[in-house]
């Protein structure tokens, strides 16, 4: 039949089609010509009745044509790939299986139909190559096999599958009906059907429908089916085992509830909604609250008592709750206003900072005068390991309060201190109210560490934040963000730590009293050392009192050539490296008693890092005295005339904008009153003068050291050396004032430090050197400078 002749057939309609409503009955004539159906899934068996879902296009005028005749059947085949438009009908494999269709019925784009399997079938040749495909086809002939060994399969078939029923939810009572149908005495069929159940790629069940042998296919199934049965039964262990858990766990839980809803009926326990809130409300009893604050947290106890526990609304009021209900209210500690015990406990964890120390004990006198200590801001400043931190713990116990501390370095969002709004998720407060929360009490000592160091970024300015913190007149109505109500924060001793005073802006800086903490000089590390440090190290260590010694000339070796910074954390580091490698010492030798002195400190610590400088002296060369962060510093100066070809001013030694002017101004001064101080008017008209501060790889910058360059260039003016074995510092005007200076007390230990004892300062800063404790100032001699005068006479006579 041609492509032609199929067009002209008439088309019955497939939805007026009554189809059969029972299975038909196989009999021994089928077509000679089928239409064909290629699926993709898997291969359909002859022992199948299952339903096939298939596109509109192009298979409805297939299934149209279908429903014309009068057999009602298609042969259906596996094809590896999907079908689309390039699909080419030849790579259909060997055997397909002929099926009767039944209730076609159609949805959306798609056709369904149920399709009952009859036998296998084969393509002779193909009278169409495109769809509808029709074909003629052929029925291979299936010899039933009465032999032991098929029999044997067939049991072998029907035991494998029915340990696969019970293994597999999917197969019902049904499917166990059906199979009983079957039997080893018709093993084609069996064999079908068995294949037909397992998961096997449909490579592998084509090859089963491809055989035609019973005994061949009964080779090829059974290793399937053994499979499948293997895989269910590993599923089946593994569902077995998550239910069980599953069904522990809703056990659990519902004894759970169970018992609650008993406990809740005998009055023994109440329900979460309810526990809460009476927690809540148990810890407001002993405290008394603003009226503003009662007001907010009686609102939101009743916000939750309308709310469902499970609701994310519930847990974010809870925890606002939780928050504002924890805040010591009313509560106050009790100080320990006794000067004596602060004293006391200022000297035990503190050696030297004398100034200090009764700078904090004039402010506990006036508490103690008064009755209470009101809220106050202390800002110590000063190098590194000077003991900032531990003084601020120091007034804590003096006074008895909690000590709550938290570092403000790299800090760079403001809600780190006044919290986070409530609409943002995972919100809390800041640091005062959690700390104010761990403390208990209105009027801990809180420590806001490293004010100097924090950061400024989008989310806002921390320094800013600040401000209402420290305001004495502002923190009583302190506002935090998250909790939205007025916290009282007068009572609150601030201690704040800087090593700078550069970097905390004015506005926060006014608001804070600033007590300096200056380095400490050989003999204050040595006391320190023999108090506080070794001891500590040797507890740390494990070490027995009297197992390893140190003289004081070893400590002092120590402190003057290994740890000579203004702190005395690289002390600490020293004497702990000591230690380490006396320990490693006592482990070879149990019972030898090391004593270390300033003799065997090289094979400890290897060679000292600090030697005693040279002091430099000569025409044009003048000691001057720095501040750094790390604490005082000598500064030597040098100058020298390089020709005197023509005039001119040179400067190196890496100096910042404020020296180099300061340089500019002590050459103008000088170069204007050659004639007063007795030298060469004419020198500098020829000479090109060149200034040099040594350590050029270290910045440096200050007003302090006019004096001293003044001091260099007049030297070489008047080709004479000045007074050895004194140092200055002080800044220079064009009309020879001598102006203050800051870092006094740096400065004078810095000199002693390199056995320095004269000294020029201004006069404007004698009264600082006046304050200095009478420890620093003896043996010194010191030179009162109001003008340039008063140093030239100190230095030239």
């Amino acid at each position: 039949m041609t492509d032609k002749n199929q067009a002209d057939e008439v088309i019955i309609e497939a939805e007026n089609t009554q189809p059969s409503k029972q299975i038909a009955v196989p009999t021994p004539s089928y077509p000679e010509k089928l239409y064909i159906i290629p699926i993709h899934n898997r291969p359909f068996f002859p022992a199948q009745v299952l339903p096939i879902l298939v596109n509109e296009d192009p298979w409805e005028k297939t299934l149209r044509r279908v429903a014309k005749t009068e057999h009602h059947s298609v042969a259906i085949f596996y094809t590896e790939e999907p079908f689309d438009e390039n699909f080419n009908i030849e790579s259909l494999p060997k055997c397909g299986t002929l099926v009767k269709i039944h209730h076609v019925s159609k949805e959306d784009d798609k056709l369904q139909f149920v399709a009952q399997g009859i036998t296998r079938v084969k393509i002779k040749g193909f009278l169409t190559h495109k769809p509808p495909y029709l074909a003629e086809v052929e029925y291979p002939k299936n010899s039933e096999d009465s032999s032991n060994e098929v029999r044997a399969y067939g049991m072998a078939v029907i035991n494998a599958i029915k340990e696969l029923l019970p293994l597999n939810p999917l197969y019902s009572e049904e499917l166990k009906n059906y199979l009983n149908r079957f039997s080893p005495n018709e093993p084609s069929p069996l064999t079908d059907f068995a294949a037909a159940l397992t998961t096997a790629p449909g490579e592998e069940l084509q090859q089963v429908l491809d055989t035609i042998p019973v005994l061949r296919r009964m080779e090829k199934v059974l290793p399937l089916l053994r499979k499948e049965v293997e895989v269910a039964r590993i599923q089946n262990k593994l569902s077995t085992e998550v239910n069980e858990k599953i069904s522990k766990n809703q056990r659990d839980f519902f004894l759970r509830e169970q018992l609650k809803i008993i406990q809740r009926e005998l009055g023994i326990t109440k329900d979460d909604k309810s526990a809460d809130a009476d927690e809540f409300k148990a810890r407001l009893k002993e405290k008394v609250l603003p009226e503003q604050a009662q007001k907010r947290i009686d609102e939101e106890l009743h916000k939750l008592s309308l709310l469902e526990t499970g609701s994310p609304e519930y847990a974010v009021t809870r925890n606002y709750l939780d928050w504002a209900t924890a805040l010591p209210w009313s509560i106050m500690g009790k100080d320990k206003l006794n000067l004596k015990h602060a004293q006391k406990v200022l000297d035990k964890h503190h050696a030297g900072l004398e100034d200090v120390k009764n700078r904090i004990l004039e402010f506990l006198a006036i508490g103690a005068y008064k009755g209470e200590i009101n809220g106050s801001i202390i800002l110590l400043v000063g190098p590194p390991g000077v003991g900032k931190t531990s003084i601020g713990k120091s007034i804590a116990e003096s006074l008895g309060r909690p000590f709550y501390r938290f570092s403000l370095g790299g800090m760079r969002d403001e809600a780190e201190i006044k919290g986070h709004r409530r609409t943002y998720i995972g919100a809390q407060p800041g640091k005062l109210v959690q700390a104010l929360k761990e403390v208990q009490v209105i009027n801990p000592v809180i420590m806001l560490d490293e004010i100097d160091k924090m950061g400024q970024s989008y989310q806002g300015d921390p320094a800013s934040a600040l401000l209402e913190t420290l305001d004495p007149e502002q923190n009583i109505n302190f506002l935090d963000h998250y909790l939205d109500l007025r916290l009282d924060l007068s009572k609150v001793l601030f201690v704040c730590t800087a090593n700078t005073l550069d970097s905390i802006p004015g506005p926060l800086l006014d608001r804070m009293e600033v007590i300096s903490l200056a380095g400490y000089i050989t003999e204050e590390k040595l006391a320190i050392a023999k108090k506080h440090l070794w001891p500590k190290q040797l507890e740390k260590a494990g070490v027995p009192k009297g197992k390893i010694s140190i003289t004081d000339s070893a400590l002092k070796a120590i402190i003057e050539g290994y740890a000579r910074e203004a702190g005395v954390r690289q002390l600490e580091k020293r004497l702990a490296k000591v230690i380490r490698k006396s320990v490693v010492t006592l482990l070879k030798e149990p019972e030898l008693n090391i004593k270390i002195s300033h003799k065997n400190l090289e094979p400890l610590l290897g060679m000292p890092i600090f030697h005693n400088e040279q002091v430099l002296a000569g025409i044009g060369i003048i000691t001057g005295l720095a501040w750094t962060s790390m604490g005082g510093a000598t500064l030597p100066i040098e100058a020298t005339c390089v020709h005197t070809l023509n005039r001119g001013f040179k400067l190196t030694g890496q100096l910042g904008d404020v020296m180099k002017e300061s340089a500019e101004i002590a050459y103008s001064y000088i170069t204007s009153h050659l004639k007063e101080y007795k030298a060469n008017p004419e020198f500098f008209d020829k000479a090109f003068v060149h200034l040099h501060v040594p350590e050029g790889a270290t910045p440096k910058d200050g007003p302090s050291a006019g004096v001293t360059m003044a001091s260099a260039l007049l030297s070489l003016a008047r080709n004479q050396a000045p007074k050895k074995g004194v140092a200055m510092t002080g800044e220079l005007t064009l009309t020879g004032q001598v102006l203050a200076i800051g870092g006094v007390r740096e400065k004078v230990i810095a000199a002693r430090r390199q056995k320095i004892m004269e000294l020029i300062l201004p006069d404007a800063n004698r009264g600082h050197y006046e304050e200095l404790p009478d420890y620093l100032k003896q043996g010194l001699t010191i030179h009162f400078a109001k003008t340039y005068k008063d140093v030239a006479k100190v230095l030239f006579s």
